[in-house]
């Protein structure tokens, strides 16, 4: 409904409430499907093999399309599923616009999309704007020189040698994944720019045929039917044009290491939120023209808030990024954090918002150690809980739902280019395998993943009892809790009322969310290892003396329904509950005569 409506019913009852006006003059009437959904990451690899070889495919993720649905996910993004001599595991694309033949066909990502919709799930693509292989097409005409590919990537003499010899590197750039991002080509007699391997050089985007190329990939997927990209690694889009040497950081000793520098001129040039700007331009005239729900962009960069609020929009009203992804409960919180901390994340995030815009919320990802392994796996329903409990979109990686937890990786199992640039010393630290294991669906061989004899990576030695079959099964677990929550999300509280973070304790965190005539939800996690004794009294006008359990941790003491004194909750060491305050008697036929009006 896009325009605000009025629903008047007389009530034949013994309650004096002649009429009921569902308006709530201070909120929307309506949210666009992304701006609530729960998002879901998919990582093509590792989600689920249909053809034994070891590797997740599309046909693989289309037969668990149903559990996806199962568990409230409205879209999920796939990580790079693009032809790709895989080097950086799909992140080397050597054609934007074909599949991956360990993936499947262009027919089966095509099934794929048509199986989704019929589900009612929508299918993001993961763009990688930044580079592409060196073994693209473009690449090797460029490094010809090929009249129009002369500029495509980003070629620089160098510096003379004063040793003679070949040139030096222009300067003192750093890749992502360690040493000069600066590499010779003996045919082209120049150095190109990579800011991550080496086989993944630069596009030169101060070149226009190299934008309109982009943004005709960007069309082709559209015409494919997906619902919009999550672009990576925007912050490197463009670079500094004179090339100058970064200055030190003074964090790292270690000068091949990438964060031996301030990448102040090759990261979060105002070039590269212009471009966004263009790209949400693209997909809004191309959603004028073929109608239909709204494609959406979501952009990552680990940038600072300053940088991250121009990506919703310019100060001159121009829109960028529908989800400038919200990093902070990645970046900002630790296991030794506490509550306070996770107000402060809320509270920095909300004060940057555009008027209009809604937040979002992403504590997992493939680039990351798992949340049970980075915060605590005593508090994996905690955690859960208050990602889910935010307003706005959330996004969750695959396999947190159930609490999957990082793998050790050994060296000879390593294949993560970080960490086998980094060698056998460093790897560890720098390896992001241990967060991409197999998904764990049962406790048969190889996890259900696969029916071959071999995975790409080792599936996690925990399989058997941290599994989706055995959490499906059991009474209580991070499954159930996790789709318990997605229920609430979809209540009129959760969807259009107010948040409030607040600190109880320096381990307790309450989450409130309200909304007028609908009822009060509180989100309750104890991140301390001690028992908590919590007067709620404060934390809502009018509550009432009781309050009742919506959603209970796995380990606690509490159950579904049941009911605790306002002024007396009581919290084991790492639980964490939603209390639910009734509506009364008035409000609930309000609030069951709106809820049905909204649907």
């Amino acid at each position: 409904m896009g325009s605000l409506k009025l629903c008047t019913i007389v009530l034949a009852t013994v309650l004096i409430v002649p009429l009921v006006t569902c308006v709530n003059l201070t909120e929307p009437t309506t949210r666009d499907w992304w701006q609530k959904a729960a998002f879901y990451q998919i990582y093509p690899r590792s989600f689920m093999d249909s053809d034994g070889d070891g590797v997740g495919d599309l046909n693989g993720i289309a037969s668990k399309l149903p559990y996806l649905k199962s568990i409230g996910v409205k879209a999920f993004w796939l990580s790079p599923i693009y032809k790709s001599p895989m080097v950086d595991f799909g992140y080397d694309i050597s054609d934007f616009r074909d599949i991956h033949e360990e993936f499947g066909t262009m027919a089966d990502f095509e099934r794929l999309v048509e199986q989704a919709r019929a589900l009612g799930l929508k299918v993001i693509m993961d763009f990688v704007p930044n580079h592409s292989s060196n073994l693209h097409e473009w690449f090797i005409k460029s490094e010809n020189r090929e009249t129009g590919y002369e500029d495509y990537y980003v070629w620089h003499d160098g510096k003379t040698n004063p040793a003679g010899g070949r040139n030096l590197p222009p300067n003192n750039w750093i890749q992502a994944f360690r040493g000069s991002a600066w590499q010779w080509s003996d045919k082209r007699q120049q150095y190109y720019l990579h800011q991550f391997t080496v086989e993944q050089p630069d596009l030169n985007y101060r070149n226009p045929k190299v934008v309109q190329e982009m943004k005709d990939v960007l069309l082709f997927w559209l015409d494919k039917g997906v619902d919009g990209f999550r672009i990576d690694a925007v912050p490197t889009l463009f670079e500094d044009t004179q090339l100058r040497d970064e200055p030190p950081s003074g964090v790292v000793d270690d000068p091949e290491d990438t964060n031996y520098l301030l990448h102040i001129y090759t990261q979060d040039l105002p070039e590269t939120v212009e471009m966004v700007y263009e790209w949400r331009e693209l997909i809004d005239a191309y959603q004028q023209q073929h109608g239909g729900e709204t494609r959406v962009i979501m952009t990552e960069a680990y940038s600072s808030l300053d940088v991250i609020k121009t990506y919703y929009a310019s100060s001159t009203g121009r829109l960028g990024s529908h989800m400038p992804f919200n990093f902070r409960l990645i970046t900002e919180v630790d296991k030794q954090s506490k509550a306070s901390d996770y107000v402060t994340v809320v509270k920095d995030w909300m004060s940057i918002l555009p008027a209009g815009q809604v937040p979002n919320w992403v504590m997992g990802n493939h680039d990351r150690p798992r949340v049970g392994t980075r915060l605590g796996e005593e508090r994996i329903d905690a955690l859960n809980m208050i990602l889910l409990s935010l307003p706005g979109a959330s996004v969750t990686y695959q396999g947190e739902e159930i609490g999957m937890t990082d793998v050790d990786i050994s060296w000879e199992d390593t294949v993560d280019p970080a960490a086998c640039n980094a060698g056998k010393d460093l790897y560890a630290e720098k390896s992001r395998d241990p967060c991409r294991t197999p998904f764990q669906w049962d406790d048969t061989a190889m996890a259900g993943f696969t029916t071959g004899p071999k995975t790409w990576l080792p599936v996690g030695d925990r399989y058997m009892d941290v599994n989706v079959l055995v959490e499906e099964r059991a009474e209580k677990s991070h499954l159930k809790v996790y789709r318990s929550m997605m229920g609430l999300r979809k209540s009129r509280t959760y969807q259009y009322g107010t948040v409030k973070a607040v600190a109880l304790t320096d381990s307790v965190l309450a989450i409130v969310r309200e909304l007028p005539n609908f009822s009060t939800y509180i989100t309750l996690a104890n991140l301390g290892s001690q028992i908590e004794v919590i007067n709620g009294v404060a934390l809502s006008d009018s509550l009432p003396d009781k309050l009742y359990f919506d959603v209970v941790s796995v380990g606690s003491h509490n159950i579904r329904g049941g009911s605790v004194a306002t002024k007396d909750i009581v919290l084991l060491p790492n639980e964490a509950f939603v209390l639910k305050a009734h509506v009364g008697p008035v409000e609930k036929v309000y609030s069951a005569i709106c809820d049905s009006w909204f649907e």
